[in-house]
């Protein structure tokens, strides 16, 4: 059956319901907008823009960074990775939550005490300000570009498949509507908007999952091994479906894949600036350290969902629904809900798809609009009032300037979304991880850990990690010489691995390193001293 068929079928079974699902959309949207437009009146400082006023609680924070967190991709993407190839499908979810750890040991308490607002707050603190600033900015806005992707990506297979449109445009259309959208959220609700709006988008996403899981362990009569049996028959693998090789242990090449990946993905996530910043929304370093915690309890949950998600999507539906829907699998959540709901054409079947599609794009807003506010605070605040006002802008300069430049990452999200609109959204969001891991994570750990860290070193860790892992990405069969490819009919791809962390991760590091050897001016170490006190005590903390 082939994709259209499959889009025409689902899109026949909705056709009915459509005013239902119609209706449902506009409800999520507008009521998002709703808390957007609430938090936009209370938005008054620079603090308020950036950090939601460092009024909320542990676990407000904690459910807003598991809503940051639990992208599309962790939906979406890696229930079809599930539902597609078994057990590799669930190395995305170890890979995600694992990184957490990371994130809580090294980053979450000793960056809320030294930062202010963004990432380049703690690089600048004992290094030459402009060029850090300018480097940690334009790392900002590339990692989160690309993470954006991602979300872009799942929004249009979302959308076209529940409003049965099946031409390009259409979903370019969808793509734009997703870009608007955001562009709306970030710039009236600042910080305290997208914080309400990914606490709600958190809470609805776990109770969407749950039902789900509840209603596919049902089926089965609670017995998971009776669940795993049925999901490894259909398959058609057999038993090799629950076992470690279907994706990943092919060839040489795609084990080295899986560690890349698993790089990627574990030292990612301390890196990743939308997360980064979320940890100055609390008060003290305790509170993020705390937030950190219940963000790794609700997001371990919802991994462990997931695992019943893919393997139900691949029990109930089978493989070849699955692929003729979407290639990379991203439709198979959806697909299950309909199945859940009594199956296409039933009204429950459409009531469920549409519930839970509408969750999904939720969650879409919501993680497009804490990247969005991500990027446009490290424009605002790094580029524009350090670097080309050199500090000496007024705060209301800043945050119009953070509201503009929302405006231009937006338009360049919408372009390059409606490029990508067909890949895997959980491999585009691997992709930034590589990036943030690369470029981000060395030059942070390097500037809290390491006396003898240098300006030069933090430029050369940056640029280096950066252009490393955008270039081998560039040149990998993620862009061209494959059917899943950006470009299909184009082939200029020399590196074999689809992800650069395991070359461009140890040489971010490495440059980091080797840019501090040779760079002859000495670091200061009293300002390293007072860092450390800081980081480490939270005194003189903003």
């Amino acid at each position: 059956m082939s994709s259209s068929a499959v889009i025409q079928l689902a899109a026949g079974s909705t056709a009915e319901h459509r005013p239902l699902i119609i209706t449902l959309f506009a409800v999520f949207v507008a009521a998002t907008l709703g808390i957007t437009v609430w938090a936009g009146r209370q938005t008054k400082s620079a603090s308020d823009f950036y950090a939601g006023g460092r009024q909320f609680t542990a676990f407000q924070n904690g459910l807003a960074v598991s809503g940051d967190y639990m992208s599309a991709a962790s939906f979406l993407g890696i229930a079809g990775a599930i539902a597609l190839y078994g057990y590799d499908g669930f190395l995305y979810s170890i890979g995600f939550l694992v990184a957490w750890l990371v994130a809580l040991l090294l980053v979450a308490e000793p960056l809320r005490n030294a930062g202010r607002y963004t990432m380049g707050d703690v690089l600048a603190f004992r290094m030459r300000q402009r060029p850090v600033r300018t480097a940690a900015g334009v790392s900002t806005i590339v990692v989160s570009i690309f993470y954006l992707l991602a979300q872009m990506a799942g929004a249009g297979v979302l959308v076209s498949l529940l409003l049965g449109i099946t031409g390009d445009a259409g979903k370019i259309l969808i793509v734009g509507l997703v870009g608007v959208l955001m562009i709306v959220y970030v710039t009236i609700g600042g910080m305290k908007g997208t914080t309400w709006v990914q606490m709600v988008k958190a809470v609805l996403l776990i109770a969407g999952a749950l039902l789900m899981t509840v209603m596919v362990l049902w089926k089965f009569h609670f017995n998971v091994s009776d669940l795993l049996g049925t999901a490894a028959e259909k398959s058609g693998k057999g038993g090799k479906f629950l076992e470690p090789g279907l994706k990943y242990g092919v060839n040489g090449t795609s084990k080295l894949d899986f560690i890349s990946l698993g790089l990627a993905l574990v030292l990612g996530t301390a890196g990743l600036p939308h997360i980064l910043i979320r940890f100055y929304t609390v008060p003290t370093a305790k509170a993020a350290r705390k937030s950190v915690n219940w963000a790794i309890g609700i997001i371990g949950a919802f991994y462990l969902m997931t695992i019943a998600l893919g393997f139900g999507a691949a029990a109930l539906i089978g493989p070849k629904e699955i692929k003729a829907a979407h290639p990379q699998g991203n439709a198979a959540a959806p697909q299950l809900a309909e199945h859940l709901g009594g199956g296409v054409g039933t009204t429950g079947g459409a009531v469920l798809l549409a519930v839970i599609s509408a969750v999904a794009f939720a969650t879409i807003l919501a993680v497009v609009a804490g990247l969005t506010l991500a990027s446009s605070s490290s424009f605002a605040h790094d580029i524009y009032a350090n670097v080309i006002r050199k500090g000496k802008a007024t705060e209301k300069e800043e945050m119009r300037a953070a509201r503009w430049s929302t405006v231009f990452i937006g338009a360049a999200a919408i372009l390059l979304g409606a490029l990508a609109r067909d890949m895997n959204v959980a491999g585009l969001v691997a992709l930034a991880f590589a990036v943030a891991a690369s470029a981000n994570l060395p030059t942070i750990l390097y500037s809290l850990f390491w006396k003898r860290f240098t300006t030069q070193g933090a430029l050369w860790s940056i640029y280096g990690g950066l252009i490393s892992s955008v270039v081998l990405v560039l040149f990998s069969p993620v862009v061209s010489g494959k059917p899943t490819s950006m470009f299909k009919n184009a082939d200029f791809y020399w590196f074999p691995l689809e992800n650069p962390g395991l070359i461009s991760i140890p040489l971010g590091f490495l440059l980091g390193w080797l840019g501090t050897l040779l760079s002859k001016e000495p670091a200061d170490p009293q300002k390293f001293a007072e860092l450390e006190v800081r980081s480490l005590t939270g005194t003189g903390a903003h």
